[in-house]
């Protein structure tokens, strides 16, 4: 029998879409599906065959509607963590000040259903200078263009397609510091993009962590997708802030490279390990970071020891770019 799945929608608006989406990315959703008024729009456009008007009162509803899609299984796991999504809405809405309605929506589907749902956001994507993003279903259908690294990519469950404005900072960094032979670590690995980035782009190893144990098969078989084998790239489930002994296991070694894609509130507390990780002048590249939390997270990270030398924005995301000594 197909596996069940719940397909999550959140209404909110255009002023309140990037921080409910932070919000989200704490309960480990997987990849968010961003669809606003101009998604509707479209859909009215290529759908017009099937009814002669459209009600003005929809029209009026859908009026500077931003909508956050997301998946969870149909299962007591998937219904355990969206009932703490929600309980949790009203505190993050008081907490935020966050406009809209906050309305949450559920549909049931199969996987058949779940994989075209997903599948449909997801198109070849030029990210900096030289990086191309290719969704596995989408591998065999064009040609990569000229000058850019070909990244194959099936996120699954699990966040980090390359659409988000963090995700494409951190890409960003990582094709701007990545030296040959550079040794990679990437804490919230998720699909792995970021780790399997580095290494298309020189580097000679890496390893993934991240807390969801899903992230480990998910981050090997995007690895495998672009010939990468475990002789190169290693990765493990655990919390390097509680599980001390992982976090002395990576810190026996030392890293060119520390990625850190993840939310404010985990890379403050995370910061105080990133000294103890880096190679020496060794670069820190961290996002995941709502614009309003940036000037205390760059405090955290200069607490440690660490020059900031790059701030980089995009759609109310930062990202951080900081040395080590």
């Amino acid at each position: 029998m197909d596996d069940k799945w719940l397909e999550v929608s959140i209404d909110t608006t255009d002023a309140g879409l990037d921080e409910l989406s932070a919000y989200l990315t704490r309960f480990d959703t997987g990849g968010l599906v961003i669809e606003g008024e101009a998604e509707f729009q479209t859909f009215l456009e290529q759908n017009r065959q099937y009814w002669d008007y459209v009600d003005e009162d929809l029209l009026e509803r859908m009026r500077g509607v931003a909508r956050v899609k997301f998946y969870v299984t149909d299962d007591s796991n998937g219904h355990g963590k969206l009932a703490q999504i929600t309980d949790g809405l009203e505190a993050f809405r008081t907490r935020a000040k966050a406009p809209g309605t906050l309305q949450v929506r559920t549909a049931s589907l199969c996987e058949e259903d779940w994989a075209n749902n997903w599948k449909q956001y997801y198109k070849p994507l030029s990210v900096g200078e030289r990086l191309y993003i290719v969704p596995e279903w989408e591998k065999e259908s064009g040609e990569v263009p000229a000058g850019r690294t070909a990244l194959y990519l099936n996120p699954g469950l699990i966040f980090g397609t390359g659409s988000h404005a963090s995700t494409q900072l951190c890409l960003e960094g990582v094709e701007a510091c990545t030296r040959p032979g550079d040794a990679v670590l990437d804490l919230g690995c998720g699909s792995g993009i970021l780790s399997i980035a580095a290494l298309r782009l020189g580097g000679v190893s890496a390893v993934g962590v991240d807390i969801d144990p899903k992230a480990v098969g998910v981050a090997y078989e995007n690895a495998g997708m672009n010939g990468i084998g475990r002789d190169r790239y290693t990765v493990r489930a655990g919390d390097v802030l509680s599980d001390k002994a992982l976090a002395a296991e990576l810190a026996e070694r030392r890293y060119e490279l520390v990625l850190a894609n993840i939310v404010a509130d985990v890379i403050i507390p995370l910061s105080a390990q990133v000294p103890g990780l880096l190679a020496e002048g060794g670069t820190f590249i961290c996002s995941g970071i709502i614009d309003s939390r940036a000037d205390e997270v760059r405090a955290a990270i200069e607490s440690q020891g660490l020059s900031v030398v790059e701030k980089k924005e995009k759609n109310g995301w930062v990202a951080f770019v900081a040395k080590g000594r």
